[in-house]
Parts: structure tokens; C-alpha cells; sequence
């Protein structure tokens, strides 16, 4: 799949302010994109057979939070009647991963929604409980300027769907579901794998081959799993329904793949568009591995690939987004340059012609014309 080159466009995103345990985010959404380069790399030759990407993109450096989602949600919904059902009411009920919670008290439109202080603030933590079609539309929502951007037409052509076949991404979409191949590279290709200049992938998309630790920091080679001794967050082995389980995404700030993405191992699963066809619409792909996995950091590495029908949702599922390469602006220095030199000409062009006129006059006085060819 191949995108064409768009302008430059600024994305703004910001957090939600909590008060007290409920708060409503009311910023513009800022997606945090990272550049995926080395286009023409080799598949994966490790089993999955995939993961060749031959053009540049853009890949989420974390995954979708609930305080974005929050705010696309009283953008989209401001009148609080969950069209298409985009909130699903477990994201405000189960403990382990709230959440955003409806209030229909409110009275203002456009605040229905609020993000949770689920033990702390939850506005940074994955969105969970989405479907394919949830990130579709917000993908939608995004390409359309977010506000009150259309969330059926634009990157996908949804129509009120939100079960059945998934569609197929439209040209051109400046926010989409990244394919399985881009999902793939981002996480576990390295154009130095092997050393400088020697490519390969990882088995864990923390630039390790070597099962991770789950210990939130800045060490090497962690993610938020269950290991058999513990859970992440808690670091005990005993799971609580009223425990959150979720981490902030990049929480692991010492375990990024090689191009800067963050939690592509643990956390949450995330949805991939698979080809991006409608051929294959039956069902989307699912990898990462999440918070509750079983005590196997199999799940969480690159051999594991899921699959399901693009209306699940489940509290280990969210999604991250992707975009094609954007044209870079051009600097302020070079448009001083630019206007610099642009000036420089019309000034020789104004003293060049000064000087012909000058000439011209010289020469009804009998002066010879300098820029006149001999004969």
C-alpha cells in the first residue's frame, strides 16, 4: 500500500486535566509520529515471513490513550448519545484498565465524558475496549481535522457500519490503522541488527532477543506483562479486580524499538490493518501482547500474530495509528535565504537596468554602448 506525499500538517494534542476523579479533556489531540525509513527492507526470514515495507511512513511513538480517546469522544459525541458505539461501558467500569466514564448529568454538551483517577491519573494510560471500527473512526476523526470532523467518510468509508467486513483504507488518508507489515517493521526491524549496517529483527520490539523484565523504568529490555512472579504494576503474582494493571505509555523509556516506538511489547494487543484490502476485511490482526498475558513472554514477541473480527473488543485491546511521511516545511533560515537572494536579484535587475538606460542616453549624446555586440 502506498500513500502519496501530503503537506505538512501540525498535530496538537493535550492532556486532560483531571478534577477531582472525573475529568473532561477539551484540548486538540496530539499524535506523537515517529519516521520509519530504510524502505525496500527484507522480510522477516525468522517464521513470520513479513515485515518488508518498500516506502517511508510514520508510525504512533505510543499507542492511543484514553485521554485522547476521551477528548475525541465529547468531540464526536457532544450530545452524548454514543452514535456507532464508540464507548463501550466497560472503559468506566472495570477497574482494571478505567477508564473514561459517561456522565449523563451533565448538561453541557460536549462534556459528557471524563477521564477516571483510576489509583492516579489514567489520561496517559492505553485505550482499551476499542473495536477495529473505534479506531477506524477515530482515524476519521483525526484525518478530518478533529472537532467536529466527519468519523464515517475520510480515511475510512465507514457508512454507520460497525460490524461485518472491514474496509479497505482510502487514498491518501493522512491518519490510518498501520498495515501488519508497518505494525511489524516499527517494532522489531534494525537496519543494524547484526552491527552497522547489517539488518534484521528482534524477537521483542525492545530491541532484544531476550525475554524482557517487567519492572516500570528506564532499564533495558522491560514491558508491562504478567511473568509468573508478578504483575507490573503491583509486582505480585495475586490479580485483583479493582487493581489497575494498565502503565502510562513509554513508562519503559529505557525500552523503545529502534525507530522510538514505545509498548509494542506488553501493555495492550493493538489492531493492525493487516493488507489494508477489503479482501481480506473478515477479520484484522492483532500483536504485542498485553498486561495479563499468562506467563509467557512468547506472546509479546514477534512469532505471536492474532487475528479477530474487526467489531471485538476486549479490556487488552487498543491501537495506535499511522500516517504517511509528511513534506517538511521549510526553515526559517532558508526563507531568509530564499528572500535574501530574491531581493539580491531584483536589485541587480533594477542597477542592470538603470545602467541600460544610462547607456541608452549616452549614446544619443555619441558615447559607445558598453553591452553592444561588435559588429
Amino acid at each position: 500500500m502506498s500513500f502519496p506525499r501530503l503537506p505538512r500538517v501540525v498535530f496538537s494534542v493535550g492532556v486532560a486535566a483531571l478534577l477531582g476523579s472525573w475529568a473532561v479533556s477539551a484540548h486538540a489531540v496530539t499524535i506523537d509520529m515517529v519516521t520509519v525509513g530504510n524502505p525496500g527492507n527484507a522480510n522477516d526470514t525468522g517464521g513470520s515471513e513479513i515485515g518488508r515495507v518498500d516506502y517511508p511512513y510514520q508510525i504512533g511513538k505510543y499507542g492511543v490513550t484514553i485521554g485522547q480517546y476521551t477528548a475525541f469522544l465529547n468531540a464526536a459525541d457532544p450530545n452524548g448519545t454514543n452514535p456507532n458505539g464508540i464507548y463501550n461501558a466497560s472503559m468506566g467500569t472495570n477497574r482494571n484498565i478505567t477508564g473514561i466514564s459517561k456522565n449523563p448529568g451533565v448538561a453541557t454538551a460536549g462534556t459528557y465524558y471524563g477521564v477516571i483517577n483510576n489509583g492516579g491519573d489514567s489520561s496517559n494510560r492505553p485505550i482499551t475496549y476499542v473495536s477495529w471500527f473505534d479506531a477506524a473512526r477515530f482515524a476519521n476523526w483525526m484525518h478530518n481535522g478533529q472537532g467536529s470532523g466527519d468519523t464515517e467518510t475520510g480515511a475510512y468509508t465507514l457508512n454507520g457500519a460497525t460490524s461485518g467486513n472491514a474496509v479497505a483504507v482510502n487514498p491518501g488518508a493522512a491518519f490510518y490503522i498501520p498495515t501488519q507489515n508497518e505494525w511489524y517493521k516499527a517494532a522489531y526491524y534494525s537496519p543494524n541488527y547484526g552491527g552497522v549496517g547489517v539488518p534484521g529483527y528482534y524477537d521483542y520490539a525492545t530491541r532484544s532477543d531476550t525475554a524482557p523484565g517487567n519492572v516500570v523504568g528506564s532499564a533495558a529490555n522491560q514491558a508491562n506483562y504478567y511473568t509468573g512472579a508478578g504483575y507490573s504494576v503491583t509486582q505480585s503474582s495475586s490479580f485483583s479486580t479493582g487493581q489497575n494493571y494498565l502503565t502510562d505509555v513509554g513508562a519503559f523509556s529505557g525500552s523503545g524499538s529502534f525507530y522510538g516506538t514505545f509498548d509494542q511489547s506488553g501493555n495492550v494487543d493493538q489492531w493492525n490493518d493487516v493488507d489494508g484490502l477489503a479482501s481480506s476485511g473478515v477479520s484484522r490482526g492483532l500483536r504485542g501482547g498485553n498486561w495479563s498475558n499468562g506467563a509467557d513472554p512468547f506472546l509479546l514477541s514477534s512469532a505471536d500474530g492474532l487475528s479477530n473480527v474487526p467489531s471485538f473488543e476486549l479490556s487488552r485491546i487498543g491501537f495506535r495509528l499511522a500516517s504517511p511521511v509528511a513534506v517538511p516545511e521549510p526553515s526559517a533560515t532558508a526563507l531568509v535565504l530564499v528572500s535574501l537572494l530574491c531581493g539580491g536579484c531584483s536589485l541587480w535587475r533594477r542597477r542592470i537596468s538603470a545602467l541600460r538606460s544610462s547607456t541608452v542616453a549616452d549614446a544619443g549624446r555619441g558615447r559607445s554602448d558598453p553591452w553592444a555586440r561588435a559588429a
